[in-house]
Parts: C-alpha cells; sequence; structure tokens
C-alpha cells in the first residue's frame, strides 16, 4: 500500500469573524444599596418608623425573589420625607442623597 503525500493547499484559511461589538453597558441604579442607604438614614435621623420597618421588610423580599416593586415604592416615600428634611435644613440630608433617590424611584 502506497502512502499518498497530501498536496498543499493554496487556499487561505478562513478570516476570523470579529466579535459582535457589545452595547455600551449603562450604569443601572442599583435600588438594594439605595434603599439600605435610605433605611440607615432615616434611622441615624431617628424619623419614620414605619417607613423604616416597610424598608427592611422589602430589602428582605428582594433578597428572596430579586423584584425591586417594593423597594421602589418605598423609594417614592422616602423622597416625600427627605424632600421636607432638606427644606428644613436637617443636618446629613443633601440634594446629592435625594437626586439618588429619585434616580431608584424612577428606576
Amino acid at each position: 500500500m502506497a502512502k499518498t503525500i497530501a498536496k498543499p493547499t493554496t487556499e487561505k484559511p478562513a478570516a476570523k469573524k470579529a466579535a459582535p461589538k457589545r452595547a455600551a453597558a449603562t450604569k443601572a441604579v442599583d435600588v438594594a444599596k439605595i434603599a439600605t442607604g435610605i433605611l440607615e438614614k432615616l434611622k441615624s435621623l431617628s424619623i419614620e418608623p414605619t417607613l423604616q420597618a416597610e424598608i427592611e421588610w422589602c430589602l428582605g423580599s428582594y433578597a428572596f425573589d430579586q423584584n425591586p416593586v417594593g423597594l421602589i415604592d418605598a423609594a417614592k416615600k422616602s423622597l416625600v420625607v427627605f424632600q421636607s428634611e432638606l427644606a428644613k435644613k436637617t443636618k446629613g440630608v443633601t440634594a446629592k442623597f435625594i437626586s439618588e433617590i429619585e434616580k431608584a424611584a424612577n428606576a
């Protein structure tokens, strides 16, 4: 049995296709992180104990099912509270903090 020698081919190897470009990742608002910050601020100011309890419950619920609806609703409620505290010039309540809450409430 004779061995055959493979002839070199003149075909060019297939060009590698460029990987599809990923869309620019937009920075998503982390509602749970903001809600935790809201809870800490409410506790430090010792205001709105019912809202504190609601946020704690919603954080536990979010940890279980990853559904942010309750956290968004609580952020909307806290937005009203913090806007009134900003009007009173309460120490620790800043416009930046309120803008973060607005982003979470509109998520």
